[in-house]
């Protein structure tokens, strides 16, 4: 008996094609996935805020925004779901910054539809469930910019990044090195001040529009928000 999608798993699909969308739609709904559809970044963040997916198929060059970046702005959100991205991409450095960005599993079309529920029947076996506290700050990955509620402060794709890794990882200790390799492209040479410079651009937007989280150094390690 072939295997099915476990427990007809909650599917949330981002991809600007058309045709490709409805062949994923209805390929992952016959396989017993229960698939929502969206063509824009936009839409995306807002299915996902209103009805948390179990799993995530993004696509990375979405019309209005980067998919890494959706994914960045879901992770700040407490977005826990399995991402997987599709991409026409696939150079190394490519596949390297999906997974910085929060992103599991990674596609490179043109691809075959088996390939894609295989993946996905396995990122859902090995999920995690975690309890994800609130927090005040909500990131916009189409116009890279921070909310408190209503107030906004415009980011710059790099500071996007930056803070993106910090709130997804509330709490933490983030060594310098990995604020870089989510902030930058891999490879790019970033000086040593560099990131303290940005840090402190986001500290004074985030000031800016009333946030009480703050960004704190933790001496020799890197820093916590």
């Amino acid at each position: 008996m072939p295997e099915i999608a476990p427990a007809g798993a909650r599917v949330l699909l981002v991809e600007d094609d058309p045709d490709l969308r409805r062949l994923l739609k209805r390929g992952l709904g016959e396989e017993g996935f229960a698939v929502e559809a969206a063509s824009t970044g936009r839409d995306g963040i807002q299915s996902a805020s209103e009805n948390p997916p179990d799993l995530m198929v993004v696509d990375i060059g979405l019309p209005d925004a980067d998919g890494r970046d959706l994914c960045q702005a879901l992770r700040a959100q407490g977005v826990s779901a399995p991402v997987l991205f599709l991409t026409a991409l696939d150079a190394v450095t490519d596949r390297i910054s999906g997974f910085v960005a929060g992103g599991d599993d990674y596609l490179t079309k043109p691809f075959a539809v088996g390939e894609l529920v295989m993946r996905l029947r396995a990122l859902a076996k090995r999920r995690r469930h975690e309890v994800v506290e609130a927090r005040e700050l909500r990131l916009d990955p189409v116009t890279h910019s921070v909310f408190v509620g209503e107030r906004e402060a415009a980011l710059t794709p790099t500071e996007f990044r930056v803070l993106g890794a910090l709130v997804a990882r509330s709490g933490e200790a983030v060594r310098r090195i990995d604020l870089v390799h989510s902030g930058w492209p891999h490879g790019a040479v970033v000086h040593d001040n560099t990131l303290d410079v940005y840090i402190g651009r986001i500290r004074r937007k985030l000031k800016s529009i009333g946030a009480t989280t703050t960004v704190s150094t933790v001496h020799r390690v890197g820093y916590r928000i």
